[in-house]
């Protein structure tokens, strides 16, 4: 896959910044680097972003998640490997992504679960990553950005 896109450092640097400000909003937001990065692979995933799918195994593995929580995201429901936290944040994180057609998107249910196991504050900022990752995933895909890409 070629990237159509060849010069991204010439794109507006206000994008960039603001982009940085987000990040920085999701960071104060108290949650757990790799409970981001799950979040981050798990929407990834469903998008079929391969450069994000990339990212996030390699924040994951710099937050200190193993390799086989990573490569178990996809099966979530299956695997005993994660906290009940942990499923309510990729719960919300598949039903923020699932907008399509006909999809229920964030049941009451996956909020109240959510709204058991994190502060007000924190689902802020899993929000805010949920949306940022689907608005990587949607960039990358346009642009047919490659994997194993370095960005900024």
């Amino acid at each position: 896959m070629e990237n159509r896109l060849k010069n991204k450092n010439t794109n507006n640097p206000d994008v960039w910044t603001a982009i940085q400000h987000l990040h920085k909003a999701i960071a104060a937001g108290g949650v757990d680097p790799k409970l981001l990065a799950l979040v981050h692979l798990r929407a990834s995933q469903i998008n079929s972003c391969s450069p994000c799918v990339y990212a996030s195994v390699a924040g994951g593995k710099k937050a200190g998640d193993t390799d086989e929580r990573l490569h178990n995201v996809a099966a979530w429901r299956e695997s005993p490997l994660y906290s009940d936290a942990e499923r309510a944040a990729l719960a919300l994180a598949e039903g923020a992504t699932r907008l399509q057609d006909g999809a229920p998107g964030v049941t009451d249910e996956i909020w109240e679960e959510a709204n058991a196991h994190f502060t007000e504050e924190q689902i802020g900022a899993i929000n805010l990553e949920i949306a940022l990752t689907n608005f990587f995933n949607r960039i990358n895909r346009t642009i047919k950005e490659p994997a194993g890409q370095t960005w900024g």
